[in-house]
């Protein structure tokens, strides 16, 4: 769990409920899944979610009273995007995630495809989103990207795609041992001082702009906490927050160092 910089409040952020249908839903498919690796003694799978559903998962596997005999798997240890693996003990199991190798054809000096024309690419061949993880673009293997995908979704890539935004490539599906390692992505970690840990002024504090512009994107819904909708300028944050804000990008909370001299709180946090 999360903590607050105030060692009195002992403030963490817990597990926020569903809250509409699709959630509801999700943290019931995982009960269904759970009971019938349990009872059946075969393994199941959920889709890829979201660091917000993986969080639903856990709190229904906990519902469903399921302590052990399950993972997440992205295909590689940074994946944010996850696949849930219910595997009861003692049965036959392979991952669901596959990895496609995608290599562009561009020519010399054109400029290569971003994370958003894969993407984009992607979903116009009317993959559902949980049928795709990460993207990972190395950066020392320029013209070079890397798909997690279930296997279907999998399958589908390597027949059709052919494209990304107006770049030729060429796609290969790897075995498990063809998978490279990648590097752990560097973040520049950056520090700042705020008044207190009101969303608004630590919002302010990392886009460096005023709290005034900083409460206009807030009430504007243009703001998530941990990807759920942020409406309240003085809404608490706490250490481990991802905020993302419309057109202006992802940021994490990485740590809550203390106070400086003048007594303002220190935040560290870095830009995805």
């Amino acid at each position: 769990m999360v903590r607050s910089i105030d060692p009195a409040a002992k403030a963490e952020r817990g597990f926020v409920p569903p809250r509409n249908d699709e959630e509801r839903f999700l943290m019931r498919h995982v009960e269904d899944l759970a009971r019938a690796a349990q009872t059946r003694s075969i393994p199941r799978y959920s889709g890829f979610l979201s660091d917000r559903e993986q969080d639903l998962a856990r709190a229904a596997l906990g519902r469903a009273g399921m302590q052990e005999g399950w993972c997440f798997d992205g295909g590689y240890p940074d994946a944010e995007r996850r696949v849930l693996c219910i595997e009861p003990e003692y049965c036959d199991a392979d991952s669901p995630v596959c990895c496609v190798q995608l290599c562009c054809r561009a020519q010399a000096g054109a400029a290569l495809p971003a994370h958003k024309d894969y993407l984009g690419s992607l979903m116009g061949l009317e993959l559902r989103r949980e049928a795709l993880g990460d993207i990972v673009l190395p950066e020392d293997q320029p013209g070079t990207a890397y798909v997690f995908a279930l296997e279907h979704a999998a399958q589908l890539i390597c027949q059709e795609l052919c494209a990304a935004g107006r770049t030729q490539l060429t796609t290969r599906l790897l075995e498990p041992g063809e998978i490279p390692d990648f590097p752990a992505v560097q973040r520049e970690m950056r520090t700042a001082t705020v008044s207190s840990l009101r969303l608004d002024a630590v919002l302010a504090a990392m886009l460096h702009c005023s709290r005034g512009v900083a409460v206009e994107l807030i009430t504007a819904g243009r703001v998530e906490i941990n990807h759920l909708p942020a409406d309240k300028p003085h809404a608490p944050v706490y250490e481990g927050d991802v905020f993302t804000v419309r057109g202006k990008g992802r940021f994490g909370l990485t740590a809550l160092p203390g106070k400086s001299k003048k007594d303002r709180l220190i935040i560290e946090y870095f830009q995805y």
